[in-house]
């Protein structure tokens, strides 16, 4: 198996890192799944509610990384399914993901969240379709390929750079940045605040 080149890993992350981005620069008659996030978050930090994540897969993954960083700013953060989890309640929030438009134990988790009283802000990248959409308050819309489109075993013959659902959780990783950073600006949190938090148990 030949080696790759420095050239040639620079180009393949070029290619990933584009086709993620070109998902931000999408036009959509749909709210900024930035704005929406932020709003929510900052909402659920004003009136001192917690903020619960929850998805599948790849995506879960991605929302465990969003937890932290939500707890880095201070807030309080918590992974559905945790030991620690504490109840949800009137005012908390839910942010689950079902990139295809609907998971069974998302619309589950989701629908509790509803009966409790909780917000439910739903990731997805099918907004007009989906189990998932009769559960949620509001929904940020993330225009990327998902497992719901993915057209491998279609006779494409071209190997896809970023298959299955990789871009839709790409794009889940850079929108959360995005997130984390605005937020610090509104919580008036410092690079310094942000990094006491972190663990020592490492």
């Amino acid at each position: 198996m030949a080696e790759s080149n420095p050239t040639e890993s620079a180009l393949l992350a070029s290619k990933i890192c584009n086709q993620i981005s070109s998902v931000f620069s999408t036009k959509s008659p749909n709210p900024a799944a930035l704005d929406v996030l932020v709003q929510e978050i900052a909402d659920a930090a004003n009136r001192n509610g917690r903020v619960f994540v929850y998805g599948v897969g790849r995506e879960g993954l991605m929302l465990k990384a969003l937890s932290m960083r939500l707890f880095h700013l201070g807030l309080s953060a918590h992974c559905v399914f945790d030991m620690n989890t504490p109840p949800i309640g009137p005012s908390d929030l839910l942010i689950s993901s079902a990139g295809p438009g609907g998971f069974s134990t998302v619309d589950a988790i989701s629908g509790v969240a509803k009966s409790n009283g909780a917000r439910v802000l739903l990731l997805t990248a099918q907004p007009d379709s989906g189990s998932s959409m009769k559960y949620a308050s509001v929904v940020a819309y993330i225009p990327a390929q998902t497992m719901a489109d993915d057209k491998a075993g279609d006779g494409e013959k071209e190997r896809p750079l970023l298959p299955m659902g990789s871009v839709y959780e790409g794009a889940m990783f850079v929108l959360f940045e995005m997130v984390v950073f605005k937020l610090g600006e509104i919580l008036k949190q410092s690079p310094e605040d942000v990094r006491a938090r972190h663990t020592n148990l490492e």
